[in-house]
């Protein structure tokens, strides 16, 4: 029995979806895909339901580099509510402690914020996608179950104190691939004493992207109504999510060796690292990766169009 085809348009490119709050990653990802009519789509790590904005969504040949964009460092604006800490380290849990803010001041949560700068090690919380043995850690925290989690190291690049009020502190956080704002949060609020939680999240930028690019739903809705066309105008090409990545071109001859899996030595290429790979046509290949002989080795490579 032959396997049926997916059904929609052939699709290539990434869409920058501000994700409204309420909505899941994956609820996000399929209206958009309904909306483009796209064959395949995916997105590039998750945001909770709680949080909002950069959603890099994946269409056709781009979900070959999703990781790329998931590995990416990321930009979020947060508001730690301070004097409170929650079962789930964000607005959506229930409120465990609730602790005075008295000596708490700007100049002590801009000290408090500057301890975190750089690399450090955070436990990834319950509430997490994170598995164990097979299921997601936040379905074993529904469960009343907690499980002994071990410490990940990631960066902090830069953490500004954007506004205080005396109880709410508007945090620009930019940061390393797999770290936890909510633990951030929790963190910084025990450095001050007082306990701290997420009460908003909002993704401002992930890799390359950055948030004036971004489009909403109803946008989307918007341009669909209007056709195809017009939607696909959004549409951003593949090597958008590369750019900071050095780029070589192949011969012909070299460009065959490569579409069969083979390593080819290209004069004058970087001698490190991953690379854009670009055919005698100009056309992007796909990404490869120098060997230590400095041969380049095919990573992800992409069909040729129809």
């Amino acid at each position: 029995m032959t396997r049926q085809r997916a059904k929609g348009r052939d699709l290539d490119g990434i869409v920058l979806l501000d994700k409204p709050v309420g909505l899941s990653s994956n609820d996000a990802l399929q209206r958009a895909k309904r909306l483009f009519g796209a064959r395949k789509a995916g997105h590039t790590g998750s945001l909770d339901r709680l949080a909002s904005g950069l959603l890099p969504i994946c269409l056709g040949e781009a979900t070959k580099i999703s990781g790329v964009l998931l590995n990416a460092d990321k930009h979020y604006l947060a508001t730690f509510r301070l004097g409170e800490r929650t079962t789930t380290g964000d607005a959506e849990g229930e409120v465990l402690e609730q602790r005075p803010l008295e000596g708490v001041t700007r100049q002590s949560v801009e000290a408090a914020l500057a301890r975190f700068i750089g690399p450090i090690e955070q436990v990834p919380p319950m509430h997490s996608a994170i598995k164990y043995q097979g299921k997601p850690l936040y379905k074993l925290a529904h469960q009343g179950i907690e499980i002994e989690r071990q410490p990940r190291s990631v960066v902090i690049h830069a953490l500004d104190l954007l506004g205080f009020d005396g109880r709410d502190a508007e945090v620009s956080v930019r940061c390393s691939k797999g770290t936890y704002v909510r633990t951030l949060a929790e963190d910084v609020g025990e450095a001050l004493g007082c306990g701290a939680y997420v009460a908003a999240l909002r993704r401002l930028g992930s890799g390359p992207y950055q948030s004036p690019a971004m489009v909403t739903l109803e946008r989307l809705e918007a341009l669909a109504a209007e056709g195809t066309a017009a939607l696909d105008e959004v549409i951003l090409p593949v090597e958008s999510a590369l750019e900071d990545w050095p780029g070589i071109r192949v011969p012909e001859d070299m460009a065959y060796y490569l579409r069969q899996g083979q390593a080819v030595l290209v004069p004058r290429a970087p001698t490190r690292g991953w690379v854009r790979l670009y055919g005698g046509d100009a056309r992007l290949l796909g990404l490869g990766e120098v060997l230590d002989d400095g041969r380049i080795a095919p990573r992800r490579l992409f069909h040729p169009p129809a």
